[in-house]
């Protein structure tokens, strides 16, 4: 059982994901997280990260491990526990840039699908491209939107007020027209997958969705 949740920041991917799989007792994994790992990684050791060859040429050094455990999901580079350093605001502007560099992405998704391969009961994978290029035959998947005033508003929650929400709507629709303009594996609506608007549900009723429509799958098979 591969369940793909895709879209694009502030749609509430990362809390329904991990519902989702403490729900139906499945692994979980943040491929997000993957990218703000090398993102760090590269800002830490001195790599410009807006040169992509500089970027490629670095691309395969650092050891990437996820956990995938939805209760306590973690995330070390060369060992290092890197959950708190990837979300920082300087790793935010530079992981679009680091995401574009094809490189880093075909590096990324075999990591993804050696974790997708590994889960004992089945996973769910958290993303931009799952749907699309990671997992293209995932059994369920789910595509989440959310109108840009919904999203900014959340992501600013999240910051705690350290940045205004409109600077964090502007950001987020940088962060869009990066992601979806970009040549590798750039952020899309699987044609197979089922969209979801969480605008104006709850968490709750948003994960409530996604179990049921993957119990409607598991039903089929």
């Amino acid at each position: 059982m591969i369940v793909a949740i895709d879209g694009p920041s502030g749609t509430g991917k990362s809390s329904t994901s991990r519902a989702v799989a403490s729900r139906l007792g499945l692994s979980y994994l943040d491929t997000g997280a993957q990218y703000r790992a090398i993102t760090w990684w590269m800002l830490a050791n001195g790599v410009d990260v807006d040169d992509a060859a500089a970027v490629a040429d670095q691309a395969g050094k650092p050891a990437i491990v996820s956990g995938t455990d939805p209760a306590a999901p973690a995330i070390t580079v060369d060992g290092v526990d890197a959950s708190g350093p990837i979300r920082t605001q300087e790793v935010t502007a530079a992981v679009s840039a680091v995401s574009a560099v094809p490189e880093v992405r075909t590096r990324m998704v075999e990591i993804q699908r050696a974790c997708a391969a590994a889960a004992p009961a089945g996973i769910v994978v958290e993303g931009r491209d799952i749907g699309t290029t990671v997992l293209p035959d995932a059994t369920v998947k789910i595509y989440l939107t959310a109108s840009a005033e919904v999203r900014a508003a959340r992501r600013s929650g999240e910051l705690k007020g350290a940045q205004s929400v409109a600077d964090t709507q502007a950001a987020l629709v940088r962060r869009d027209a990066a992601d979806s303009g970009r040549k590798t594996s750039p952020l899309a609506k699987a044609d197979d997958a089922v969209e979801v608007d969480t605008s104006e549900l709850t968490l709750d009723q948003v994960v409530e969705q996604v179990v049921a429509l993957v119990g409607e799958k598991r039903a089929a098979r």
